[in-house]
This record gives structure tokens, C-alpha cells and sequence, in this order.
């Protein structure tokens, strides 16, 4: 009965739902924070958001987290100089966040700390604050990539587009 329910939920979680969550204003300040938190880092972040799993996933009941993973590759994530590359991604209708770091950066932090930028997100995300709660997520990211991997005086190459993508 609960696979139904799920069915459902993804059924009815429109991309209107998404828009509502994430207009493009908003996008396009994630977009900034992400170029911004970058500034200080060799690390690249992306941020990806969908209303619900395609059928595919559903059918075999996956977890959000197999979707992230799947994108992580998609979209290059891990294709950085320095394998410090981080997804963050957020599916609405099951209320999935997840957080997928590359090898390089996975080393370095605990996933304690990976896990409390979640539990943030999911608090603000519970309040209506979709644009905040992952603009605080993409600052704590920034920060945890450059204790680990700062931006030295030279050049800095964006690796990764900015832009969140929205599926």
C-alpha cells in the first residue's frame, strides 16, 4: 500500500510544484552562491532539483539516493582535476536531499558533517525556505571545499557549470 502512496505522491508533485519551490529568480541566486562559494575553493559544486523520480525508479521503488548518484556521473561531478567535485540534490516529492562528494573531497570530511548540512536544509526546507536552505547548504559546501582544497593566488578554473539544473 505505501508503494501506492508513493506512485501517487510523484504523480501529483508537478514540475508547477518545483517552480513554485525554486522560481527562476531564485534559481539564479543559487547560481550566485555557487559561483561565489567557488571563489575560495579549487572545488566545484552543483546543484540539481527535480519534482519527482522518473518512472524508472519508481517501478523498482529506488531510493533518492541511487537518483543522485546516477546524476553525480551525469553530470560530470567527478570529473575535476582534484576529484573534489559535490552534488547537491533535492527531489520534492519524497523530500529527498542528498549530498554526493567525489573522492578527493570524501576523504577529508566526516559524513557527520555532510549529514548536518542535510538535516539544515531538510529544517529550513520544513519552514518554506526551498531558495535558503539550499543557498546555506552551497555556503557550508564552500566552506568544507576550501579547508580542504583552497583557491591559491593563481588561477582558479571553473571546471563545472554553475547553473543549477532542474530536471
Amino acid at each position: 500500500m505505501w508503494r501506492w502512496r508513493r506512485i501517487l505522491r510523484h504523480a501529483f508533485t508537478t514540475p508547477a510544484a518545483l517552480r513554485r519551490a525554486f522560481p527562476a529568480a531564485a534559481l539564479e541566486r543559487i547560481q550566485q552562491a555557487i559561483a561565489t562559494a567557488e571563489a575560495t575553493t579549487t572545488g566545484e559544486i552543483r546543484f540539481a532539483v527535480e519534482s519527482s523520480l522518473p518512472w524508472s525508479y519508481l517501478r523498482r521503488d529506488a531510493p533518492a539516493r541511487e537518483r543522485a548518484l546516477m546524476l553525480f556521473a551525469k553530470l560530470r561531478v567527478w570529473d575535476t582535476e582534484a576529484n573534489n567535485g559535490v552534488l547537491i540534490y533535492v527531489e520534492l516529492a519524497d523530500h529527498g536531499i542528498e549530498i554526493v562528494a567525489d573522492r578527493g573531497i570524501a576523504r577529508h570530511v566526516a559524513a557527520a558533517e555532510w549529514r548536518a548540512i542535510v538535516d539544515a536544509m531538510r529544517e529550513r526546507f520544513r519552514r518554506g525556505e526551498f531558495e535558503a536552505g539550499v543557498v546555506a547548504a552551497v555556503g557550508a559546501v564552500g566552506a568544507l571545499l576550501a579547508r580542504h582544497f583552497p583557491a591559491a593566488g593563481g588561477e582558479n578554473p571553473d571546471e563545472l557549470p554553475n547553473r543549477p539544473t532542474v530536471l
